[in-house]
């Protein structure tokens, strides 16, 4: 297992054991435990505990500084316009099919819908299209259909 992969894991299984939730870590002192760097748990909760993957991260500096990780639990039109208002202006393809994956496994789309999306947000559709709006245009695209789901 790569320790970015144990990192996310700890930070899984600590938030499922919580009945609220949510995590609190020091990171200086989870760092230690897991026998890395403060930066790679940085790294780790940067990518991976993301709005669009359900999370919100909240961090205090200083000498009682944590980092607080909650699960968002939402309801499934909440749960698609929180995605739809933090997706902005532009969206790349590989960040679209993340939240699609993250929206399949939680059971807020369905797979016909995950398949729909996935198609009309694909390089091959914007082939046409200069590169330099894709982006754009992928991200109108993807927000009009998520809202469609709700």
């Amino acid at each position: 297992m790569r320790l970015s992969d144990l990192i996310s894991q700890t930070i899984l299984d600590m938030l499922a054991e919580s009945d609220s939730g949510e995590a609190e870590i020091k990171r200086n002192e989870f760092a230690n435990m897991l026998g890395c760097v403060p930066s790679q748990i940085n790294y780790v909760i940067s990518s991976r505990f993301t709005p669009e993957n359900g999370f919100i991260v909240e961090s205090r500096r200083g000498g009682g500084g944590y980092i607080k990780i909650t699960r968002i639990s939402l309801d499934r039109s909440s749960a698609l316009m929180h995605i739809v208002n933090s997706i902005g202006n532009e969206i790349s393809v590989n960040t679209a099919r993340i939240i699609i994956e993250n929206l399949l496994e939680q059971d807020v789309i369905t797979a016909d819908q995950g398949i729909l999306i996935s198609t009309a947000i694909s390089d091959k559709c914007y082939s046409e299209i200069p590169p330099i709006i894709r982006n754009t245009v992928r991200a109108t695209i993807f927000k009009n259909m998520l809202v469609a789901c709700i």
